[in-house]
């Protein structure tokens, strides 16, 4: 299926640095012990406002305006071009493959099957479940717009939904996911995530479907749908749950050209 190790660089190495850089935001904030301060400095602490993480935009942002410069740059046109050309020969073209429908949603069936064995992450099935369909719903809902409004061809000229790239958004969400829930049990979770992540992006490539740009634009759109969830979800939850009751969320999604609803009861 690879027809050469280089072909499968530039999708290694952004996967590679967005998973060095999306670590970073998981592992640089140290809480001191309880029992490191005075009892009365601690009871005249005063609880602190939640402030935005500026620095896990870093990574996304340069991802999506990479892809959006793309839209109307020459040289990055050129540099889709290339690549394609490398990975897809129009006189002999290679058969296809379905492996990225499903490799895409991977990464988040690995975060319940890990918990079903019982490696527990970060949050319980409900949380999880809401914080994931909350990812979902933004990434969804960004991808749906975007490709709306950009109106690109895609390399095969089957459409002009090119811009940005859904299967990959879909993957690299998941593996923010993966990586959320697991990064205190072992990177390692967060890395192979990534990969697969990363694979799926090739292989949207590949099968003559998505330029570079459009997978770029498209893993930073599913990273920082992720983040967003993540940094939404104690809002949300304050908003939607009551003492003593249970926790009802609602969140629409856009999946490959197919609109709906998420409902999520925890009990």
């Amino acid at each position: 299926m690879f027809k050469s190790p280089t072909h499968l660089l530039p999708v290694l190495l952004l996967a590679t640095f967005c998973t060095y850089g999306q670590s970073l935001d998981s592992t640089k904030n140290i809480l001191p012990g309880k029992d490191t301060l005075p009892v009365a400095v601690i009871r005249s602490v005063q609880p602190v406002k939640r402030s935005f993480p500026v620095s896990m935009l870093i990574i996304p942002a340069a991802c999506i305006s990479y892809g959006i410069t793309s839209l109307e740059s020459d040289g990055l046109k050129s540099v889709n071009e290339g690549i394609r050309e490398e990975l897809w020969e129009e006189e002999e073209p290679h058969p296809k493959t379905k492996i990225d429908n499903y490799l895409q949603w991977t990464p988040a069936a690995a975060v319940y099957v890990l918990n079903a064995f019982g490696i527990k992450g970060a949050h319980d099935f409900g949380d999880r479940t809401i914080i994931y369909g909350l990812s979902t719903a933004i990434m969804g809902a960004t991808v749906y717009v975007t490709k709306d409004l950009s109106k690109q061809w895609r390399p095969d000229i089957s459409d002009r939904h090119s811009f940005p790239s859904g299967h990959t958004a879909t993957a690299f969400a998941a593996a923010e996911f993966l990586r959320k829930e697991y990064w205190q049990v072992s990177p390692w979770y967060g890395i192979a995530g990534y990969a697969v992540a990363a694979t799926t992006g090739y292989l949207r490539m590949y099968n003559n479907k998505h330029w570079f740009s459009d997978v770029v634009a498209g893993a930073g759109i599913g990273i920082l749908s992720t983040d967003l969830a993540y940094y939404l979800y104690p809002t949300v939850k304050k908003l939607f749950v009551k003492k003593g009751k249970g926790t009802t969320v609602a969140a629409p999604f856009y999946q490959q050209g197919a609109m709906g609803l998420s409902l999520v009861h925890r009990f």
